[in-house]
């Protein structure tokens, strides 16, 4: 029951989340996408996705992909929350403690964000292939899912599976500075009182938000590489279709991008990255924190119903 509601409220984060962001990750994902040299470069930051969408009188299209993507992130929260509560309880159960070490819970929520990649990463190509389709020639998911073979399909999984460590990285920095700070306030405390120091509210918010950022810097490279091995082919490119081929794989994106774009290329999109992946947790958390207790209360009177069900049926 537990987990379920984890997921469940988990699940309509997300959902919530993914929405309001989604014209911004449609412009950062068709910027990151973009592979040109300097000079030839469509897009000279994210807002020309932006102007271009208005200019040209799609900005309908900003949200092309939106159920595609939606259907996915519900999906994959649900399967996250759900397996890692599971995982959770079974580890608490099978060692007899009642609580979980940070070694533990690292372990326990990359073997859940492992099994979410997997179940979902078809889903998760062929909503960055309508994201980075032209303006008004993004193809439906059915359309983009029959195109392309299993193993396009399955396109930047290795990847995917690698950033899973996003949230270990981000738990060791926010824990390194936490330490920093809290030692810095001790040092500075006149009197011998031995409580242990405690973060505000305020500063943990700080610290979540500054560690996340350096988790994304960290992975931004293999993001961005992820983007490009997943993005639709551009129709100005479809006469070069070796080039095209070999950029589909990670070692071609790696090459492209340093050829064309140079060691600066990795991080190209990074700031409306950070932007969006900040503002994406703090919503998905906030929504998931206010339904939690309304999913409790469904979930229970569900039960309570089906229940009063079953007797009737029984009893008839």
């Amino acid at each position: 029951m537990e987990s379920l509601v984890e997921a469940t409220s988990g699940a309509v984060g997300s959902l919530v989340s993914t929405t309001i962001l989604y014209p911004l990750d449609t412009c950062k994902t068709k910027y990151q996408a973009e592979n040109r040299s300097l000079l030839h470069t469509k897009y000279r930051n994210v807002s020309d996705v932006l102007w271009e969408a208005i200019s040209t009188r799609q900005v309908v299209s900003l949200y092309q992909g939106l159920w595609t993507k939606n259907f996915q992130s519900f999906i994959s929260q649900f399967i996250y929350f759900y397996g890692y509560s599971f995982l959770k309880r079974l580890y608490l159960k099978k060692s007899g403690s009642k609580s979980i070490g940070t070694k533990a819970n690292l372990i326990i929520a990359a073997a859940a964000g492992a099994c979410t990649v997997v179940v979902t990463q078809p889903l998760d190509t062929a909503s960055s292939k309508m994201q980075t389709s032209e303006f008004g020639k993004s193809k439906g998911l059915w359309e983009s899912l029959s195109e392309s073979t299993w193993t396009e399909a399955f396109d930047g999984l290795g990847i995917s599976l690698l950033l899973t460590a996003n949230p270990s990285i981000q738990y060791t920095a926010f824990d390194q500075l936490k330490q920093r700070l809290l030692k810095e306030k001790t040092r500075k405390r006149s009197s011998d009182i031995t409580s242990p120091e405690a973060l505000s509210a305020l500063s943990a918010f700080m610290l979540g938000a500054v560690s996340k950022c350096i988790a994304t810097c960290i992975t931004y490279p293999a993001i961005r590489c992820k983007v490009m091995i997943q993005s639709a082919d551009s129709d100005e490119n479809s006469d070069d279709k070796s080039q095209i081929k070999t950029r589909k794989t990670v070692s071609g994106a790696i090459s492209a991008i340093w050829e064309k774009e140079g060691i600066l290329g990795f991080f190209k999109g990074l700031q409306a990255q950070i932007l969006k992946t900040v503002l994406s947790s703090a919503l998905l958390l906030m929504v998931k924190e206010k339904i939690t207790k309304s999913t409790w209360v469904v979930m229970i009177a569900l039960r309570r119903f089906l229940f009063k069900t079953e007797t009737r049926l029984k009893g008839s």
